[in-house]
């Protein structure tokens, strides 16, 4: 499982390092490649076998409606597979670089079974979003075991 946040930098060619309890996890499960795609503002990374589940799930779906098309045309379509390399790094695609502003400071979070990639700026302004969603669930959160 993926968690924790990391700060790190990108380099102008799109290379970053992958958190080291990151990198240990992919190992755990014999995962070397990301897939990274774009969703929600900042980028989302599955090792592939998660990936491979995603696509499973949404080949299964009838393709003739609407939100699976929307789905496969923004999610699917965007996605790309990012090898991890000796050093640890993988090289983000510009594409997907230009879509979630990544041009040196970002951040790493940890999802569970998956990781989000953000731009630093837009990290900030989303984590107080998201700090005063939570302050407002009160008894919902017991949902989570909180």
């Amino acid at each position: 499982m993926f968690r924790g946040r990391y700060e790190h930098t990108i380099d102008l060619k799109g290379r970053v390092s992958l958190p080291a309890k990151f990198r240990e996890e992919l190992r755990k499960k014999g995962d070397n490649v990301l897939v990274v795609t774009n969703y929600d503002g900042c980028l989302v990374a599955y090792p592939l076998s998660e990936w491979e589940t995603i696509e499973e799930n949404v080949s299964s779906k009838p393709m003739n409606d609407e939100g699976v098309k929307s789905f496969n045309r923004f999610f699917i379509s965007g996605a790309s597979d990012c090898p991890i390399d000796k050093q640890g790094r993988i090289l983000i695609p510009s594409s997907l670089r230009k879509y979630a502003n990544l041009e040196k400071d970002i951040v790493f979070l940890g999802q569970t079974k998956k990781i989000e990639i953000w731009n630093k700026e837009q990290w900030i302004e989303e984590s107080a979003r998201a700090e005063e969603n939570v302050q407002n669930m009160g008894k919902e959160l017991t949902n989570f075991g909180i």
